[in-house]
């Protein structure tokens, strides 16, 4: 039997099959009346000769030898053996069509498997790189941001720095002032303290002047009488010398009590004005410290917040790089797999071809054969051919039986798996 395939697998299958050596030689001896039948099966289990009176030999040629039965002695049972070769021949070819067909159905089958089994596999690489595009982007632009909001901070807190040092330069200053000012109401109180002691020393000098005036005048007290120019009025003397000194006195403690006043209200009001400022200041140093406290905050959960953008992006890329990785792989090998599959086409061709081209020679040795049985050519021409078709035929026999056995074993794997 002969199983010819469109996608470069022939198989033959003879009677060598199933057993039976291909190698017999026919004689005309061997022939009687009776007729021989050929037949077999589609289904791979080889082709039979039946003969009641057909016997077996080898052949030293290997092939089918005719030249027995093309005896010039045999006479009218050429004739009948020749028309049951052709007979043979014809039933030969259309188990090979049968075959044929049968071929064709079990190609559509697998074919029709294969695509049921076919699975599509879309290729999402292009959207893997778009998305991991876009999310490097986004981290990208988060990352802009976060240094941006950074940087904005940490302009934020060198403004707030200076503005914390010239406030602490000037209540530096307010308070050298302050301690200049005590240092002034400390002379003041000094000086005040010299006037009161001045003051007292002269109201115990002028009680002592009274004092001596009254005794002077006691002593002076004595009746004189004598004929002299009048003497001056030493009471009124020393009332004038006394309004004198007292209104210097009293001029004195006034100025100095009016200058006292003045300079003590002004270091009243510089004290308080003082005050006032070093409230302000301390209330203003203690917003700056919390604004720096909150805004140091901000800055380490801003840097906390890029330390983890920065984590999750290496995350993301090393996740990604895997997966690209994996799909790389996963192309290459499919990639690997069709280069196979192109191999194992282009040798199921080539086998095929050459199947196809010994098909085309049997074919034509068959015509051959049925021009020499209808005594177109001599004996020695078709003895040549037989030999010729003999080795062919063993080859085939070989060859279809190797190939027979690979197809049911792919068979056999592709049902199963």
């Amino acid at each position: 039997m002969c199983l010819f395939t469109t996608h470069g697998s022939l198989l033959l299958q003879t009677a060598s099959c199933s057993g039976v050596p291909l190698n017999m030689s026919f004689s005309s001896r061997s022939y009687g009346q009776r007729t021989m039948s050929v037949y077999g099966g589609a289904g791979g289990r080889g082709t039979r000769i039946s003969s009641g009176q057909m016997s077996y030999t080898p052949s030293s040629s290997g092939g089918f030898n005719l030249s027995d039965g093309l005896d010039l002695h045999v006479g009218a049972n050429e004739k009948a053996t020749m028309q049951n070769l052709n007979d043979r021949l014809s039933t030969y070819l259309e188990k090979v069509r049968t075959l044929e067909k049968e071929n064709d159905r079990l190609e559509r089958q697998i074919r029709e498997w294969y695509e049921k089994r076919t699975v599509i596999c879309h290729d999402y690489t292009h959207y893997f790189s778009n998305c991991l595009k876009l999310y490097i982007r986004i981290a990208s632009r988060l990352n802009a941001k976060t240094l941006l909001d950074i940087d904005n901070a940490k302009l934020a807190a060198d403004d707030f720095k200076m503005k914390y040092e010239n406030e602490l330069a000037m209540r530096m200053a307010v308070e050298s002032d302050i301690a200049g000012l005590k240092k002034v109401l400390d002379e003041m109180t000094r000086t005040k303290m010299d006037l009161e002691s001045q003051y007292e020393s002269l109201r115990e000098e002028l009680i002592m002047l009274k004092r001596n005036h009254e005794e002077v005048s006691n002593l002076i007290c004595v009746n004189v009488s004598v004929d002299a120019s009048p003497a001056p009025d030493l009471n009124q003397v020393m009332t004038e010398i006394r309004d004198h000194y007292e209104g210097a006195i009293n001029k004195n403690r006034k100025e100095l009590e009016a200058w006292y006043q003045n300079k003590i209200a002004a270091v009243e009001q510089d004290v308080v004005t003082q005050t006032e400022t070093l409230v302000t200041t301390r209330t203003e140093i203690k917003e700056l410290k919390s604004t720096v406290q909150r805004l140091q905050i901000e800055l380490q959960s801003h840097l906390s917040m890029k330390a983890s953008l920065e984590g999750t992006l290496a995350e993301t890329q090393a996740r990604y790089s895997a997966q690209l990785a994996s799909l790389q792989s996963m192309v290459t090998s499919l990639e690997l797999q069709l280069s196979q599959l192109h191999a194992n086409i282009t040798s199921n061709k080539q086998e095929y071809d050459m199947l196809l081209d010994l098909k085309t020679r049997l074919e034509l040795e068959i015509a051959e054969y049925r021009r020499l049985l209808d005594g177109e050519d001599d004996r020695d021409k078709l003895e040549k051919l037989n030999k010729d078709h003999a080795v062919e035929t063993n080859f085939l026999a070989c060859y279809n039986f190797v190939m027979i056995r690979r197809l049911h074993i792919s068979f056999i794997a592709l049902t199963d798996g």
